[in-house]
């Protein structure tokens, strides 16, 4: 299937954890310092337009302003002692008295970043614990909100009101609780993420392996028409050379037969835009031309069909020939001396297609045990994937069963298998 160019995936910017180390800190202290300066020119409703009490800004403020966004170009490696840090800093900010303003912009990024990195723990009790050993500090050290920032003492802090301990308080809450969020949205798309590689892998390895069984089944059988045939050839040449002839051709069909499915099976291994095979999908629809070709190898081959005959999903229809061909390449290579007679009936149920191959040779027991043998278990497998059964064995006085039950209400194949 070709992609499209409205199909192929558009890039998206990079999620900020793929950012430069810099660029947050750059921008908070950009924020801080603009949003500082901003609020130092703020006017309360007091005093006749006073400013709001405050320090104003020194160069100890602003080295506060700026040493909160610098630590924070280690958050990614110590995000915990950042936290610590820049909070530090900030409280020192306010102890200050300084102007109102964006100043805990740093500490949102470092408990953002601390949460996202897994030090839950550490966010919300230092979180806690900061906000608590503040208040108690400014209970203890403060003065009243006219008298913020005067006096010349060195901490002019105001004393902690109900509103602001609220205010703080959820503003702390709203930047964990956010952080919690994305957290959990980013582990859920990393889980959806390794769920989808490990189903395309898994479907990956589905198909190699049901590739492995198609080009099996089209191998074995057709090497082993033309194995029997070339014997026979070689056997008749000189006394029957009519009948040398006709084994050579039945081999002239059984190596084009090969050649063309095994180019609709690697052909599905090819790159998009390939055209779609030429030959027709292996199916029941061609089970007499399977039968002729075991004919012309010398089985005498016996067909009944039971039940109303009707179109079968792909799945399946792909699933009943490719047994009835294992089947009869089975007897051929192991039921030994002839004559030899296979017998194959196809029954049509309400709910499932019965397939059942019998023949009277010598047979041979557990043919899907022998090292290497791939052929009844590939027949098994294929009957698995289906929701059917299977079953095989020697039968009583000699010869061989074969018998699988396919539904007839198969789903369709998941997305990504090919049918």
């Amino acid at each position: 299937m070709s992609t499209t160019p409205s199909a192929r995936a558009r890039p998206h910017p990079p999620r900020p954890a793929r950012w430069p180390v810099w660029v947050l800190p750059a921008f908070a202290a950009a924020v801080m310092l603009m949003g500082t300066y901003g609020a130092q020119e703020d006017r309360g409703p007091w005093e006749h337009g006073e400013p709001i009490g405050s320090t104003a800004l020194d160069p100890l403020g602003v080295a506060i302003l700026v040493g909160g966004p610098a630590l924070l170009l280690l958050r990614r490696r110590w995000p915990v002692l950042t936290l610590a840090a820049v909070a530090t800093l900030a409280g020192l900010y306010y102890l200050r008295a300084y102007p109102y303003g964006p100043a805990p912009f740093a500490v949102a990024i470092a408990m953002f970043g601390a949460v996202m990195t897994g030090h839950r723990v550490a966010a919300w009790g230092g979180t806690g614990a900061a906000l608590t050993g503040y208040f108690t500090l400014t209970s203890v050290i403060g003065v009243p909100f006219e008298r913020r920032g005067t006096g010349g003492r060195p901490f002019p802090v105001e004393e902690p009101s109900l509103i602001a301990m609220t205010f703080v308080t959820g503003w702390a809450l709203v930047v964990l609780v956010t952080a919690e969020l994305v957290r959990m949205r980013a582990q859920k798309a990393a889980e959806t993420a390794r769920s989808r590689a490990e189903e395309e892998r898994r479907q990956v390895s589905e198909e190699r392996l049901r590739m492995a069984r198609e080009l099996h089944d089209v191998l074995a059988h057709n090497i082993s028409m033309i194995n029997v045939q070339a014997g026979v050839a070689l056997h008749l040449m000189d006394d029957d050379p009519g009948q040398a002839r006709t084994a050579l051709a039945a081999i002239k069909e059984a190596s084009k037969e090969a050649l063309t499915e095994m180019r609709g099976v690697i052909g599905a291994l090819r790159a998009d835009g390939e055209s779609a095979p030429r030959s027709p999908t292996a199916g029941l629809e061609r089970l007499e031309e399977l039968l002729g070709r075991a004919r012309a190898a010398g089985l005498r081959v016996e067909l009944e069909v039971a039940g109303e005959r009707r179109p079968l999903h792909a799945s399946t229809d792909l699933a009943a020939f490719r047994i009835v061909q294992e089947s009869l390449t089975n007897v051929t290579r192991h039921a030994g001396p002839g004559p030899v007679t296979a017998r194959v009936r196809i029954a049509y149920g309400e709910d499932e297609i019965v397939i059942r191959v019998q023949d009277d040779g010598r047979g041979a027991p557990l043919l899907d045990d022998r090292s290497g043998g791939s052929g009844i278990r590939g027949m098994r497998e294929r009957a698995a994937a289906l929701g059917g059964a299977f079953s095989a064995g020697p039968r009583t006085g000699g010869g061989f069963t074969v018998e699988a039950r396919l539904p007839l209400d198969t789903p369709p194949p998941r997305e990504g298998e090919t049918e």
